[in-house]
């Protein structure tokens, strides 16, 4: 099962840098949807999540985030305005960059449930949140979306995307 969600997510998870770069992946759709949204809301400085708890950064096989952080990059994404939780280990650095998220300084931040679900209060510029994959238990579903459905954000209108790979599970 779990090699069938990393499939899911990108076949490049199972079989390497060698496979193919689907054009039309969910991943590559969801870059599409953040650099849309990161475009259109330069002047406001809106910020979005991406949730994504398989192919973290630093994996040995492939790397989702990173793979991601590139392509945005490439977009004109600014490389300053993209975090990963992972890069946040101590309670200092986790509240520098939950500042910096509130601050629309970072406008793309990528983490897993467990990293950006559980007590992370940067709903302030939250205008979207991506879900590349689906958690295990309903309770983490409800902290992804409680970070961007939570009294104290500016945009009355927000946008949760859940991305599915058709004909995998």
């Amino acid at each position: 099962t779990n090699d069938g969600r990393k499939a899911a997510l990108d076949m490049r998870n199972i079989a390497g840098l060698g496979a193919k770069d689907e054009p039309g992946s969910k991943v590559n759709l969801c870059i599409n949807e953040i650099f849309e949204t990161w475009s259109s809301t330069k002047d406001q400085r809106l910020t979005q999540l991406v949730f994504c708890d398989l192919s973290t950064p630093g994996n040995k096989v492939f790397s989702v985030y990173e793979d991601m952080r590139d392509k945005l990059v490439k977009l004109g994404v600014p490389s300053e305005e993209i975090a990963f939780a992972q890069d946040y280990t101590t309670d200092a650095k986790k509240t520098e960059l939950h500042r910096k998220i509130r601050a629309g300084h970072i406008r793309v931040a990528f983490g897993s449930t467990e990293l950006m679900g559980f007590g992370t209060n940067v709903q302030d510029r939250l205008v979207e949140e991506h879900q590349l994959d689906a958690p295990w238990k309903p309770r983490c579903v409800q902290q992804r979306d409680g970070r961007i459905c939570r009294q104290g954000n500016m945009n009355a209108e927000v946008s949760i995307k859940r991305y599915v790979t058709e004909g995998s599970f």
